[in-house]
């Protein structure tokens, strides 16, 4: 007989993520594009469950050449409700633009939508700096208690 318990995976909790620089499905501030002073913009996170034992992060952007490009990976962030712009985590991960840091939008024309996904993490990651998208994504799996996003865009020309 099957417990309530057994093989059945546990929900993820819906994080709130904000920013004061801008709002959700709000265009991004020059500031925190490459062609401004290219800094991550500051973040705030609530609803972070229980558990959790630290955050990780992960901007995209899905309209570049048809797949997904990363600007933006960083794991193992204490607890906080606050991120501050320009935060520099030791813990950063390779950026599709051959980086350890953040990316901000350089979308060469026309609209471009960027997603900051937040990620509540019940242990932090044994991963070294540098790892790539797909080793962040499965060095999480399993691991992750809730998830939430803010997506801005940035439009050029």
């Amino acid at each position: 007989m099957l417990k309530l318990t057994d093989n059945i995976p546990k929900a993820e909790a819906v994080l709130k993520v904000t920013s004061p620089a801008f709002g959700d499905r709000c265009e991004i501030p020059v500031k925190f594009t490459s062609d401004g002073v290219n800094v991550s913009p500051p973040l705030r996170i609530k609803k972070i469950p229980n558990g959790a034992a630290c955050l990780a992060i992960i901007m995209d952007e899905m309209e570049a050449a048809a797949n997904r490009r990363i600007h933006w990976l960083v794991w193992n962030i204490p607890l906080t409700h606050h991120i501050n712009e320009h935060h520099i985590p030791d813990e950063q991960g390779m950026n599709d633009f051959g980086g350890i840091s953040y990316t901000g939008p350089c979308a060469p024309k026309g609209l471009h939508h960027y997603h900051i996904r937040v990620y509540a993490l019940d242990q932090r990651l044994a991963l070294a700096p540098g790892a790539n998208y797909r080793e962040l994504k499965q060095a999480m799996e399993g691991h992750v208690l809730g998830t939430g996003t803010l997506t801005g865009y940035y439009k050029k020309g």
